[in-house]
């Protein structure tokens, strides 16, 4: 594989990473108290761990491929986790919405 294959595959890794830090953070305040502090602090130290494969990912990529495919991939792990853990529903302009963003991911992957 080469540094670009590597680079968005490691984006779309760290956009799950970034998603787990984001249920995290949910779940510190969803209790009765405002912030359960256990869980802000460590889903702030999962968003942290980040910023060394981001390091990497913006040597090889351009700013706007980054962009689409961290957002695309954060957008469809929000769901799976909203879905699966959250017992959220989606209506049909969402979904409409979430197979659109997946064929933009597509058009620039095939272009970066």
């Amino acid at each position: 594989m080469n540094r670009v294959t590597i680079s968005l595959i490691l984006a779309i890794i760290l956009a799950l990473i970034g998603v787990i830090g984001d249920s995290l953070i949910r779940i510190s305040g969803s209790g009765p108290k405002f912030v359960d502090l256990k869980w802000f602090i460590f889903g702030s130290v999962v968003y942290i761990s980040t910023i060394f494969g981001w390091f990497y990912v913006m040597k090889y990529l351009k700013f706007a491929t980054i962009g689409v495919f961290y957002g695309v991939s954060s957008l469809l792990f929000l769901v799976f986790a909203g879905i699966f853990f959250f017992k959220e529903h989606l209506n049909i302009l969402e979904i409409m919405g979430i197979i659109m963003a997946l064929m933009s991911m597509v058009l620039l992957g095939r272009f970066a």
